[in-house]
């Protein structure tokens, strides 16, 4: 295994096999990979700052195995920041676990060195002594269905900035990087969790009533063709969405993009195709 020593934000770091291939479809390497992140480090940091990180690992490459990892690596770092936090619910029965938290620069090279391609991360952050905070902000997941794509997505995009724009939130777009889209709309922190999902519930399932036949509120895959689904299942505290300008681990390097609210509205009206973007045309 080829590795090379580099100074990043006060920390020697080891990287390794940066010549290997991690998407064989754009023939994208490690070092490529490693490049984006840390030439965008400025975009996503601020979005990973106090969240604690799962990550989606792709050590052999997108056309190999994958796993999610929530907990902190085998073998990390004492200097990679930390902190515990309750998991009820858990698959593992597991009453906490304790995730990396990725504040600078050298955490997020060590995570991406694992080969860590997807950060996700939930609506809620941490305070100083590591307790959850309520969420900061709302999210409804996009998810297009058989025969839907962004150009679906983005009109119903434009109803439901309008509904949340009606109640005082504003929105912005994030294409997924996957398939669909996410709109963010910040909080103040006040409410908990279950409140918060449960406007995001009503204001899909709202939405459903007025337009059914290009929105569903429900999971149910046999509702799903040629419609958006809203899940506004997101905002329950024990589940994270992609962090914005995080790589995807699909065929191509593409990334989940913040949009600007004229592209939406190009592409709502079939003027200007909305896309997924690469890293090289981010």
């Amino acid at each position: 295994m080829s590795s090379q020593s580099v100074s990043v934000a006060g920390r020697t770091l080891k990287v390794s096999n940066l010549d290997k291939v991690l998407y064989p479809a754009t023939g994208t390497t490690k070092g490529e990979v490693l490049n984006y992140y840390v030439t965008h480090a400025d975009q996503i940091l601020p979005e990973l700052r106090d969240r604690p990180v799962t990550r989606i690992r792709f050590p052999e490459g997108v056309a190999a195995n994958s796993f999610f990892e929530k907990n902190l690596p085998p073998g990390a770092p004492s200097w990679l920041p930390r902190v515990t936090v309750p998991t009820p619910g858990s698959s593992r029965g597991r009453d906490t676990l304790t995730f990396p938290l990725v504040p600078d620069l050298a955490a997020l090279v060590y995570l991406v060195n694992l080969g860590s391609l997807e950060l996700h991360v939930p609506q809620w952050r941490v305070d100083d002594d590591g307790n959850p905070l309520p969420p900061d902000r709302l999210v409804v997941d996009l998810d297009p269905g058989p025969g839907a794509g962004l150009e679906e997505c983005a009109r119903v995009a434009l109803l439901v900035r309008e509904r949340l724009a009606a109640v005082g939130l504003e929105t912005r777009p994030v294409t997924s990087g996957s398939k669909g889209m996410q709109l963010y709309a910040p909080l103040e922190g006040i409410r908990t969790s279950d409140e918060v999902s449960a406007v995001a519930k009503s204001l899909a399932e709202r939405l459903e009533e007025d337009h059914p036949s290009l929105i569903t509120s429900r999971m149910t895959k046999a509702l799903r063709p040629g419609k958006i689904f809203l899940d506004w299942s997101q905002n329950n505290a024990a589940k994270t969405t992609i962090c914005p300008w995080s790589l995807r681990g699909r065929e191509r390097p593409q990334v989940a993009l913040p949009r600007t609210w004229d592209e939406v509205e190009a592409a709502a009206e079939g003027e200007e195709p909305l896309t997924q973007r690469t890293i090289d045309e981010v």
